[in-house]
């Protein structure tokens, strides 16, 4: 990981690389006397470079590939966010799904409150947000954050960037299901694992009203049927169907292998439904989504896993 922190003295432009256990301070009467050593890789310092003009003063650069994290909190605060979210979620998420980093530098806005978030965004992008949370922003390849909130739709940001650099034929459900599975990350002996959260509550809602889909439906989704607009009262029902399956699958240490069979068998089974069934051993999904809803129900007597 590299730190770069920019500051602004006497309109000249100071920064700052910090690597491990070493820091080299670089300002810009000093170029050209400081070897370009710093191993930060070529194409970071010239991304960094690019991007320097429209980074705000008080701001500080992290480059950890791949990504470039910037955020207004205190230095530390920034620099711990890269190393204990970013670098923690991309190791984890390497080792159990990913090979491939995405192809471009992804740059990682991280907003201390809400009122920085909106106003940034306003600033920088010509965006209003339409999350409190965050969103990417395919346009300036961005992930734009209200750090605030959490470090939960980071993370679920950064698999939507892995997921679409290494199965980019991922249905809506899947692509929505792992990253809100990992809105709630936690560490599992090294691995990444997705904890219960607030969309429980409404799953259960719609299963104790039987108001829950197929999963052959869930799965052949479009994505115009599945987000269905910001004004759909089915939106965020279907991201809670897809999450909670998505848990069943790790839960019973079914996950890892249902993506790589899904993703390998892609062409031949575009929804990931037949892979789903063939991965869980089952022939009746009626029954199956059946013994999935009384598992959702009382996931509080669950055994450990």
């Amino acid at each position: 990981m590299f730190h770069i922190r920019f500051l602004r003295v006497s309109r000249l432009l100071v920064i700052a690389l910090v690597m491990a256990r070493g820091s080299w301070l670089v300002s810009a009467e000093e170029t050209s006397a400081v070897p370009q050593t710093a191993s930060v890789p070529a194409a970071f310092r010239d991304h960094v470079a690019r991007l320097q003009p429209k980074v705000p003063d008080g701001f500080t650069v992290v480059v950890q590939p791949p990504f470039v994290v910037l955020g207004d909190e205190p230095a530390a605060v920034v620099q711990g966010r890269a190393t204990n979210t970013v670098k923690w979620a991309v190791d984890r998420l390497k080792l159990d799904f990913f090979p491939r980093a995405p192809a471009e530098i992804i740059d990682i806005w991280l907003f201390r409150d809400e009122s920085s978030y909106t106003n940034q965004a306003l600033r920088l992008f010509n965006d209003i947000p339409r999350s409190r949370f965050g969103y990417y922003s395919a346009e300036h390849a961005a992930l734009v954050m209200n750090i605030s909130t959490g470090r939960g739709t980071l993370v679920h940001e950064i698999v939507h960037a892995y997921l679409h650099e290494n199965f980019p034929a991922c249905p809506p459900w899947f692509d929505e299901g792992l990253a809100s599975l990992y809105e709630a990350p936690a560490d599992d002996h090294g691995h990444i694992r997705g904890e219960i959260n607030w969309r429980i509550k409404g799953l259960e809602q719609s299963i104790r009203g039987g108001k829950t889909i197929s999963f052959r439906r869930l799965t052949a989704m479009s994505a115009g049927e599945f987000y269905g607009g910001l004004n759909s009262t089915n939106y965020s029902a279907y991201y809670a169907q897809s999450r909670y399956l998505c848990y069943y699958l790790q839960e019973k240490g079914l996950l890892r292998t249902f993506y790589h069979e899904f993703a390998a068998n892609v062409k031949q089974d575009p929804t990931g439904y037949e892979t789903l069934q063939r991965v869980l051993r089952v022939n009746d999904m009626e029954a199956f989504e059946r013994q999935w809803e009384d598992f959702i129900l009382h996931w509080r007597t669950q055994p450990a896993p």
